[in-house]
């Protein structure tokens, strides 16, 4: 039996050997069976079409250099996709190519088992070949990835931390103005706005501990997320002095939630109402449902048009009414970074504009206590 149709008949053996050395990398340990596989069976089926078709001493040439053409014929091949997807869940490159060790070493140790005869040298020679090449497409995009991560990383720095400092110094200056008999309730605006400060730096330091390389990590407790928002909504409105907000709570608003990051997002979606909006009020609503809590932040202005929509999730890209406003401090992020705290707990952010409301819905699904990995 040739090599190309031993991997289609045992392909799901090989993909679960597969995820259980994956489940061995400590970024994925307690990761689903679905992210453990990721594209694996793509990468699979593209190299089985490589091995069922002839090529040019040329061509075998550049795949195992890594110069071949892309493994499939979408946009993104699979271990393209699979390069960038494992950068995302913080794995380190040593671990990438050690993922592609251990497929190689699997088929061909489960093909030489089965079919001790039947082993063609020319099919371990294209065999390897495919592999070098998937191996190539995976690091270009993984690269790339943590590339971006990195950018971002730096941008964050800044721009997360200048809400919570607006405040501080805000306060400061108005405590400056007071008498020592005045009473001092800023202090404790002043005292939260700090602690906000640390569980900020704490959020970086763990996008630095992960090599860049994983996305928003989130850290579920039980919370009531109408008691975070609202301390949140203080502290925006000591920063915003200028703006009038708005806020209001359901009762049911419990769950297994990371508050520092809904309190990120949050002041994310207002201060972006702030900068962006008219000087109408800025309304926060918070809501709780069957299966989820909705947090929606609405605010008047100039309608964003469907098209840039998409655009204001993206790390480091401005939409036209950024670009008009000349802020030229503002790096973009403050939308990706909701997006990520989004995805992070399983939900999703929205955008929906017209000419009289722009509201931004952060929806979050509840998560129950069995239902979280095992620490």
């Amino acid at each position: 039996m040739r090599l190309a149709e031993f991997i289609n008949i045992h392909s799901e053996t090989i993909v679960a050997e597969a995820a259980r050395y994956a489940r061995t990398l400590a970024p994925l340990a307690h990761e689903s069976e679905l992210t453990l596989r990721d594209h694996i069976p793509k990468i699979l089926e593209a190299i089985v079409l490589d091995l069922e078709n002839s090529q040019s001493s040329n061509e075998a040439h550049a795949k195992s250099l890594g110069q071949g053409a892309a493994l499939s014929g979408t946009e993104d091949s699979a271990a393209q996709t699979h390069g960038r997807q494992r950068a995302r869940s913080g794995l380190q490159m040593t671990q990438l190519v050690a993922e592609y060790r251990a497929l190689r070493a699997g088929v061909l140790r489960l093909w030489a088992e089965k079919e001790p005869v039947a082993v063609s040298v020319v099919d371990v020679i294209r065999f390897n070949e495919a592999i070098d090449q998937a191996v190539a497409e995976s690091v270009e995009f993984f690269s790339e990835e943590t590339d971006q991560l990195r950018n971002v990383f730096l941008g964050v720095l800044g721009h997360d931390l200048r809400g919570p400092l607006n405040a501080i110094l805000l306060t400061a200056e108005l405590i400056s103005r007071k008498t020592k008999e005045s009473p001092m309730s800023e202090v404790g605006v002043l005292i939260r706005s700090g602690r906000r400060m640390a569980s900020l730096l704490d959020t970086l330091l763990q996008y630095n501990r992960s090599a860049l390389g994983g996305g928003m990590k989130i850290h579920r407790e039980h919370t009531n997320l109408g008691e975070q928002c609202a301390a949140e909504v203080e502290l925006l409105r000591a920063a915003l002095p200028d703006a009038h907000i708005d806020f209001s709570a359901g009762a049911d608003t419990e769950g297994l939630f990371d508050a520092s990051a809904v309190r990120e997002a949050l002041g994310n979606l207002v201060n972006n109402a702030a900068t962006y909006g008219d000087a109408g009020p800025i309304s926060v609503t918070l809501t709780g449902g069957v299966g989820a809590v909705l947090l929606k932040v609405a605010n008047t202005g100039q309608e964003i048009p469907s098209a840039e929509i998409p655009k204001l999730f993206k790390a480091l890209e401005r939409g036209s009414a950024a670009d008009a406003s000349g802020n030229r401090t503002n790096l973009g992020l403050g939308l990706f970074i909701v997006q990520q705290i989004a995805v992070a707990h399983g939900g999703q952010v929205r955008c929906v504009s017209s000419a009289a409301t722009t509201t931004f819905e952060l929806e979050l699904p509840r998560v129950e206590v069995n239902a979280l990995p095992a620490a």
